[in-house]
């Protein structure tokens, strides 16, 4: 079992946005599994008025996946820990498919997360996996792509176009002011009869 304290050891995440409790289970390479207490002291419940539903309390999706995240994040860095981003490597997600969820997370629910590496090319990793609570899955993930790359590129400054490769919508020198956009058509209307 892998405590919080270890957890900052490996991923960077800190108050309130480290989500994971502890990981259960790790297999380098290949799976791990963590929990997620969620309680109603968390900073998106602040401001709840006490006139609110069991429903408003539902545990954002956006929250939900990126603490499944981190327990990708930790299958990927436990060898390798990087608890400082502006050094080493950083982790950058690089997008999900198939999210699918089930059943809102509500406070007093303790969350499971599920995470196989899929497939790894390079700095490249594709995950898959399910988040529970009990024995009823809440999230399904088909498909999340995470990539290792240098912090210092992370630090560089931002590419600028020459004249010569401007895209036409961009001022410069040689081609004058940006090009107009052409009018976009209104969309088909169907006929009722």
């Amino acid at each position: 079992m892998i405590t919080v304290d270890e957890i900052k050891r490996v991923l960077p995440h800190r108050y309130p946005m480290l989500l994971i409790d502890r990981v259960t289970e790790l297999v380098p390479g290949e799976r791990a599994s963590g929990l997620k207490a969620v309680t109603c002291n968390e900073p998106w419940y602040e401001g709840m008025p006490d006139t609110a539903s069991a429903e408003d309390y539902h545990y954002p999706w956006t929250v939900l996946i990126e603490s499944w995240c981190h327990v990708a994040g930790v299958l990927v860095a436990w060898d390798r820990p990087n608890p400082d981003v502006r050094k080493g490597k950083a982790m950058l997600l690089g997008g999900i498919t198939d999210a699918e969820f089930h059943r809102p997370v509500v406070p007093g629910d303790v969350v499971e997360h599920h995470v196989r590496l899929a497939r790894q090319v390079g700095e490249t990793f594709v995950f898959e996996g399910e988040s529970l609570v009990g024995k009823e899955t809440v999230l399904t993930i088909g498909r999340l792509t995470m990539t290792m790359r240098p912090a210092s590129d992370l630090d560089a400054p931002p590419m600028t176009a020459s004249p010569m490769t401007a895209s036409p919508m961009t001022a410069s020198p040689v081609t004058g002011p940006p090009a107009a956009a052409p009018p976009v058509p209104d969309p088909p209307v169907p006929d009722p009869l």
